[in-house]
């Protein structure tokens, strides 16, 4: 008797960390990361997983907690969140979570201020409402933005959102790593 292949499923909970959030299978999370952004990085060689669980500054504050959280070898950090369900208020709530490792750099004592960068990353299985009616864009990547100029003001901060239910290519229209990443 032939014991039927066992997928795991990178749109549930478990799955998502089992693939990504273990320790074996790291180079498979610096791999995904490293198509997403290396141009911003620079290549990932190394990850360290960070506490999933942020705790808010004082005991009645409200606390955060991520599916994945590491920092790569230049100390820059990155929030990795796997959505399945629509969420109305989920780029609050990356905001909220990128507060975090921010927050985290402040140091005692005399400080110059200089920030490491910080990534907020949705995997999403939904498409934003705003959006539904825009099938053309499902990588958004976002930086703060001088309006005045049209260019970024500041790219320490960096939220980047996948809408999966947009992705659309087929196994034979797949050119990029990036896009086999994403099929």
């Amino acid at each position: 008797m032939r014991i039927k292949d066992k997928y795991i499923s990178p749109f549930t909970d478990f799955g998502f960390k089992k693939l990504f959030g273990s320790e074996p299978n790291k180079d498979l999370l610096m791999d995904f990361l490293n198509e997403l952004i290396s141009n911003e990085t620079g290549k990932i060689i190394s990850l360290s997983y960070l506490s999933s669980e942020q705790l808010g500054r004082s005991i009645d504050k409200r606390k955060a907690i991520y599916d994945i959280y590491c920092e790569n070898q230049n100390g820059e950090k990155f929030i990795v969140e796997l959505q399945k369900a629509e969420q109305n208020y989920f780029k609050d709530r990356s905001i909220y979570y990128s507060t975090f490792p921010i927050q985290q750099q402040a140091q005692k004592g005399p400080w110059d201020f200089k920030l490491k960068a910080v990534y907020t990353i949705g995997i999403l299985d939904f498409v934003f409402a705003e959006d539904k009616y825009d099938n053309d864009v499902f990588h958004h990547e976002v930086q703060l933005f001088d309006k005045s100029t049209q260019k970024v003001f500041y790219d320490k901060l960096t939220y980047i959102y996948l809408e999966m239910p947009k992705f659309k290519k087929t196994e034979d229209q797949l050119e990029t790593h990036f896009d086999k990443w994403l099929y």
